[in-house]
């Protein structure tokens, strides 16, 4: 069926192939997901078959409502409630002990299931109108760039799809933050559209930050993710328009604030926001990442976002996109993760 615009007629079709087992790509805030219903375990196999994804990467589960929780997670706690309030719907994933019900492929046989409410009025009606909880991750292939338009998810998935939802662009452009409330501590577990920052605020306490394991406890815990096909190299914030361009290369060039000096030698050049405002810039991340894909370039330098509020959320997914190129031979060891990680203390 491919790209249709998310009109009421399109979302009630949507929900009908949910019901029917069948994958809906559909828009969020944060990006496009790839859904299926997340109570129906052969439906939630065919995801991972279509984004060639590994089975024990745990999925996120949308619900429409607050009260839906209840029906998902074991024990919700104060700690929850408390979130839940202050940012649902929005860019925040919770992550709770599981109720039986939940299908082991959902959660990668781990006792527990990560949880959101999305802000985007497309994605509220289909949930509603499927009548079931939607098990979605990034709708892209494994890995690779994740989409915030319905051009960017064609372009990847194409007709593996039964239905692409046009909703527009996404507006807040990065995946949800990921908070694990199972323990006696609440715990980072990926950042994403709502800053950690406020999330201390509104809990009063400091949020710890995981540190990745071999086995993933919520989407985007793995080290490769988020990359385009083309190397990315790392800058810190305000160095990258100086980078020494190697001779014969197309190199292009990602900034987060319009540079204040003259740019010469790079063959395309990305500025996320002018005036270097993080919300403005998170939201226009992968789609510049998706224009300097297609650009045919040799090698990519990124600049990297100062390190605090949405920025950690875009310097963690620049990380993980240069990762498997550094390990080629890519990169500066000057920004490399492992010798450089600045996100609130993580040693590493």
């Amino acid at each position: 069926m491919g790209v249709v615009k998310a009109t009421p007629e399109a979302i009630a079709r949507a929900a009908e192939l949910i019901r029917r087992g069948k994958l809906v790509a559909f828009p969020t805030e944060t990006v496009y997901g790839l859904g299926a219903d997340a109570l129906n375990p052969e439906a939630v196999a065919r995801i991972f078959e279509v984004k060639r994804r590994p089975r024990f990467d745990p999925l996120i589960v949308h619900i429409a409502d607050p009260r839906e929780v209840e029906g998902l997670c074991e024990r919700v706690g104060e700690r929850a409630r408390l979130l839940m309030e202050k940012f649902w719907p929005g860019p925040l994933t919770l992550v709770l002990p599981k109720r039986r019900k939940v299908p082991e492929i959902v959660t990668a046989g781990l006792p527990t299931v990560a949880v959101r409410m999305p802000d985007h009025p497309v994605a509220l009606e289909l949930i509603r109108r499927a009548q079931t909880p939607i098990a979605a991750p990034s709708a892209n292939p494994f890995g690779y760039l994740s989409p915030t338009t319905a051009e960017h998810v064609y372009e990847q998935l194409g007709e593996q799809i039964e239905l692409i939802l046009d909703g527009g662009p996404c507006r807040v452009g990065v995946e949800s933050t990921i908070v694990d409330l199972t323990g006696e501590e609440p715990e980072l577990l990926r950042a994403g559209g709502v800053p950690v920052e406020e999330l201390e605020r509104v809990l009063g306490r400091e949020i710890r930050v995981s540190r990745e394991g071999d086995r993933p406890r919520s989407p985007g815990q793995l080290p490769k993710h988020y990359s385009p096909r083309t190397p990315i190299q790392l800058a810190e914030p305000g160095q990258a328009a100086h980078t020494q361009l190697p001779e014969g290369k197309r190199v292009g060039l990602l900034l987060f604030r319009a540079p204040g000096v003259a740019l010469e030698g790079f063959a395309h050049v990305e500025v996320l926001s002018e005036r270097g405002e993080p919300r403005e810039a998170a939201a226009n991340l992968f789609a510049a990442l998706h224009r300097l894909d297609r650009a045919g370039l040799d090698l990519i330098v990124a600049e990297l976002a100062p390190e605090e509020g949405l920025g950690l959320a875009i310097n963690e997914r620049l990380r993980k996109a240069a990762s498997s190129f550094k390990r080629a031979g890519f990169g500066t060891p000057s920004a490399r993760a492992d010798d450089k990680r600045k996100i609130r203390g993580d040693p590493g």
